[in-house]
């Protein structure tokens, strides 16, 4: 799964790896559920980036909001066949930028937090779904974060991680004519473990009141 991550780079690096701006980033090393997390959308226009609530995704039929709160992550083995996904992976797909996220290891009776990184720490993203739901004048528009099986680095941490993309897959997934859900769902693999590095931080990672440069520094264990 992907509970948290970080995202401290500028907006500079941000527009000059994926082509979008934005008016002010501040940055986070602590982005939790129920946080607005910057994103990526795609239409016949062009790309945009602006903030989505992971909360995570409400779809629009939903009666209230409450069932938000189980769905900050979908299995991407099953995406298209859940009533909450399946529209969605056709038509309201998105990037979620980040450039380092954390996930928890049992050791013993406890669970040790490590930071994950791609590409000696790049920015990169996150496949995701987006929706908006409205009711009696309220509206919120909510996302979540695409898992998958683990590589190889992952596998020794947990037994699920979340859908990166690389460049040419990013492209596809803010296709707007994109609509073959079977085409879509082969993009959603695991990322090369060989571009990926990981180290153990401090478990104050594990409250989100938490949020300063000294979460992202390893530790011994």
């Amino acid at each position: 799964m992907c509970g948290r991550f970080t995202l401290e780079a500028s907006k500079e690096l941000i527009a000059s790896k994926l082509n979008v701006y934005m008016d002010e980033l501040e940055p986070s090393y602590n982005i939790a559920p129920t946080q607005d997390i910057l994103a990526i959308v795609g239409s016949t226009n062009g790309r945009r980036a602006g903030y989505l609530q992971w909360g995570g995704l409400i779809p629009n039929w939903a009666k209230d909001t409450k069932i938000g709160s189980k769905m900050i992550n979908a299995r991407s083995e099953t995406v298209d066949e859940k009533p909450a996904f399946t529209s969605l992976l056709a038509r309201r797909r998105c990037l979620i930028v980040a450039d380092s996220f954390y996930e928890w290891k049992r050791i013993a009776n406890e669970k040790q937090p490590y930071r994950i990184t791609v590409n000696n720490g790049d920015v990169f993203t996150f496949a995701g779904l987006w929706d908006r739901w409205e009711s009696d004048g309220e509206e919120i528009v909510s996302c979540t974060i695409l898992t998958t099986q683990p590589n190889n680095l992952m596998g020794e941490i947990h037994d699920r991680m979340p859908v990166i993309l690389d460049e040419r897959q990013r492209e596809m997934w803010l296709d707007p004519t994109l609509e073959d859900k079977i085409m879509l769902k082969r993009l959603l693999t695991p990322y090369d473990s060989n571009k990926m590095d990981a180290y153990p931080v401090s478990k104050k990672v594990n409250n989100s009141k938490y949020n300063d440069s000294s979460l992202i520094q390893p530790i011994t264990i």
